[in-house]
């Protein structure tokens, strides 16, 4: 029998098989005229070089209605309809899902011990660690910062997994989230492969890119693919300061110190910039998509479970799914994120937010959410990570966001 833990970190990305009738990137863009204004608006982001480049596809009740893009993938070449980019925490979401699809097929509870279907997972008291409490960041596991020794340690899966596995939670578990920024991804990697008996490179071809019909769902990128990745500028360092200065500093201040804590692993500059990472999978942050799969994948959210006259999740999934799981202010970000399971409330810049709509974000200004209220999906991607001085977070998506939601809402 195969070593589940042999199975985690997927095969070599060469080895990875192409999506069953995937259909290919459209050559024209697709803008349906009651969303017109708000591809003038995304147009508008992308006028130079230095603006980047990126992408945005919107689904209403199942179906397309947007499906554009604009700027510069790298400083001489411009973005084209076959562009992806690398989108950081958005992989959350996708990762999310491919154990949504499993619980679906019966081979996980969200109630369920993750030792359940992870034995080592009981190591310093988390034997009663549920399913549900790891989705919603209350497994007191959001400590990345020295979790391995050396900066290319997270590149190995097994290392991080084991560091996990034997890890003591955060006592503060118990009354509240702490968002696990870097270690979500491979704790659901873990647990996932553990349940199905499948690598996750394989899961998420299984369970996603093939039932929707498109393939950009990367964590590990095909070799023959990486030549579409976007180039993402500038570097993330906050305020312009070196990494390491800033992660200590943060770290040394008792408001930011969880923060540094969950996402500022020693060396994650350079890590995000070498061509490394896509040889591995990293569903925390290092996944690469195109805005239509996005898009495409948040419409079954939005729909009922349905896309394409396909059935993509149960509706009663889809409740669990959709429903907030807790209201509690987040440890590590300071705020409430009304987590669902794997995803967290849709913000939007606007005076009127939606409840029921949810999806995640990532770093840097890429993400994808879903609003069953009103059918609604929306998805952006782009390299251009925020501003010069605040490259972790923009307020693109929050703005075409809350553009789409008013359209949607008048239809």
């Amino acid at each position: 029998m195969t070593n589940p833990r042999q199975l985690a970190a997927g095969h070599p990305p060469t080895r990875q098989r192409t999506v069953a009738g995937g259909e290919p990137a459209p050559r024209m863009m697709l803008v349906d005229p009651r969303f017109g204004a708000l591809a003038g608006q995304f147009f508008r982001l992308f006028g130079q070089p230095t603006d980047g480049g990126g992408a945005l596809a919107l689904y209403l009740h199942g179906e397309p209605v947007l499906d554009i893009w604009s700027g510069w993938a790298a400083r001489e070449a411009r973005w084209q309809s076959d562009t992806v980019a690398v989108s950081f925490s958005t992989g959350k979401g996708v990762a999310s899902t491919v154990l949504h699809r499993l619980v679906d097929r019966g081979l996980i509870d969200y109630d369920a011990p993750v030792a359940q279907y992870w034995p080592e997972f009981a190591g310093a008291g988390k034997e009663l660690v549920t399913v549900r409490e790891l989705l919603t960041h209350r497994a007191g596991l959001h400590r990345v910062r020295g979790l391995v020794p050396g900066r290319s340690a997270l590149f190995d899966h097994h290392s991080v997994v084991g560091a996990l596995a034997s890890a003591v939670p955060d006592r503060r578990r118990a009354v509240g989230p702490g968002y696990h920024a870097v270690t979500f991804g491979s704790l659901v990697a873990e647990l996932t492969t553990r349940a199905a008996g499948a690598s996750f490179t394989d899961l998420v071809r299984t369970e996603i890119a093939e039932p929707l019909g498109i393939g950009e769902f990367w964590f590990q990128v095909p070799t023959e693919e990486r030549h579409r990745i976007a180039k993402s500028f500038p570097r993330i360092n906050p305020f312009g300061v070196p990494w390491e200065t800033a992660s200590f500093a943060l770290s040394c201040l008792p408001v930011l110190r969880n923060l540094a804590h969950a996402g500022m692993p020693e060396g994650f500059d350079e890590l995000v910039r070498n061509p490394a990472i896509h040889d591995h999978v990293m569903p925390g942050w290092n996944g690469v998509f195109s805005a239509r799969a996005l898009a495409r994948m948040y419409a079954a959210l939005a729909n009922g479970g349905m896309v394409g006259g396909r059935r993509f999740l149960t509706e009663e999934t889809l409740e669990q799914i959709g429903e907030v799981q807790t209201t509690a202010r987040d440890y590590v970000l300071g705020i409430r994120m009304n987590w669902r399971l794997g995803y967290h409330s849709a913000f939007v810049a606007s005076r009127n937010q939606y409840p029921y709509a949810f999806g995640h974000y990532g770093l840097g200004g890429s993400g994808a959410f879903a609003d069953p209220e009103t059918g609604l999906s929306v998805a952006f991607v782009t390299n251009r990570m925020g501003g010069a001085l605040t490259p972790l977070a923009d307020l693109r998506l929050a703005k075409l966001g809350a553009q789409a939601e008013s359209i949607a809402r008048r239809l």
